[in-house]
């Protein structure tokens, strides 16, 4: 099929959450980000057929975020827009849908993207305190009502974790970083293994800020109106990390025979990240020079015990389809969701027992490079805002494979629940 060309794209600067973004709904950030994306592109917001925004914890003020935002953004009211989840996948997933859409006809120009305030996932309420609500609400007299609140206990007020519901699987009843300490103990893979890939990150993330690498794919986010304050790099990379600090950590899923940390896992962070995409017949039609292409792109379902070896099985299957192997691939972001999980993707990898047993292959897909993998940190060091960093990885995989005058490159990550997601790009 026709190559889907990503035009331009743009991201923001990630904020630990709690932090310089706290005050921003995902609303608010998403438009300020498409606004911008939209004002550097080279088509105009009427051109664009329809938004595909993906989000994972969607604001119960913005249902349908994408059309918030894309009114917010300064796109005429006629423009259709379509909010998207696939857990972590959902910024890949708003590009797919993009690609999916180009391919039938159904329009030529999209606007995609991720955006997730992770900061704004709120408590919620439990099931006693609701019920004590409902009663109340349905109370016709006083003395109703005063029968419903003699049923009050202060331990209705303990609140359900938004983000810590979110974050855990129904299905295996897992939090996502239990799924990495069963990696851990299935890969055999020790703490001081995890914090080495964590203070790595740091390290390849600090060199990549200092040289304004990030530059190329970012925007400068003011965060408050009234004083002007923005914030224009990602705040939660830690320039004086050391192995020592990270051995100092408690492990955070399994205290008692665990070895995943807060440090060796993503961060919790605010951002978005926009791309414009069509059909690569219509870019030369037009004479732009797109930032690179979309080739071909998989997704797979798998244990979701074992969640974090998506990038193994979604690549597999996206190897099987084009026909291509790991040596034609030159630069390669993995998600950054836990160190033990990339670390188990890096040995599923190389394994011919791991191929044979769960990919219906003969032979192994083969050793990664180091070089070429998450050469500017990842999200360790970045963040991991599940509904943008999907979107992210594509405009990081672009431009290092530009920065490099590269061919092809691989972005994939793991996704809650069980599945796996690869994308093939290319630049010329």
């Amino acid at each position: 099929m026709e190559r889907i060309a990503i035009i331009s794209g743009l991201r923001t600067p990630m904020a630990k959450a709690g932090g310089k973004f706290s005050t921003l709904q995902a609303d608010t950030l998403g438009s300020k980000l498409v606004r911008e994306t939209m004002m550097r592109a080279p088509v105009a917001f009427e051109e664009i057929d329809e938004v595909v925004i993906g989000n994972v914890a969607q604001p119960i003020h913005a249902a349908n975020i994408a059309r918030v935002i894309t009114l917010r953004s300064g796109f005429p009211e006629s423009t259709p827009a379509l909010t998207v989840h696939r857990n972590c996948a959902s910024g890949m997933e708003s590009i797919t849908t993009a690609a999916a859409k180009i391919h039938a006809k159904e329009g030529k120009i999209y606007l995609c993207g991720g955006v997730e305030s992770m900061s704004n996932i709120p408590l919620v309420y439990n099931q006693k305190m609701t019920s004590l609500f409902a009663q109340l609400s349905k109370s016709k007299t006083a003395l109703d009502r005063l029968r419903a609140l003699f049923g009050f206990r202060p331990s209705f007020l303990k609140p359900i974790v938004g983000l810590m519901s979110g974050l855990t699987d129904p299905v295996s009843g897992l939090l996502m970083g239990s799924t990495a300490e069963v990696l851990a103990r299935d890969f055999g893979i020790s703490r001081e293994a995890q914090d080495r890939f964590s203070l790595q990150s740091h390290q390849k993330a600090t060199k990549a800020k200092k040289s304004r690498r990030f530059a190329q794919e970012s925007m400068p986010v003011i965060y408050d109106d009234f004083s002007g304050a923005l914030l224009d790099f990602d705040d939660g990379i830690r320039e004086e990390q050391t192995l020592e600090k990270l051995a100092r950590l408690k492990p955070f899923f399994d205290r008692k025979n665990g070895t995943v940390t807060a440090g060796n896992s993503s961060q919790i962070t605010d951002a978005a990240a926009a791309v414009i995409v069509m059909g690569e017949r219509e870019a030369k039609k037009r004479g732009l020079t797109p930032l690179g292409y979309l080739s071909a792109y998989n997704y797979t379902g798998l244990d979701p015990r074992r969640m974090g070896l998506g990038p193994v099985f979604a690549t597999a299957k996206l190897f099987k389809q084009t026909g291509l192997g790991m040596k034609d691939i030159e630069i390669m972001e993995i998600n950054e969701a836990f160190a033990a999980q990339v670390i188990a993707c890096i040995k599923a990898f190389d394994s011919d027992v791991f191929a044979k047993t769960h990919l219906d292959r003969s032979v192994k897909l083969g050793a990664i490079d180091p070089a070429i993998l998450n050469v500017n940190g990842g999200a360790i060091a970045l963040g991991h805002p599940v509904g943008m960093t999907g979107t992210r990885l594509v405009l990081t995989v672009l431009h290092e494979l530009r920065n490099r005058d590269l061919q092809r490159g691989l972005a994939t990550l793991c996704i809650g629940g069980g599945q796996g997601a690869a994308l093939l790009l290319e630049v010329a």
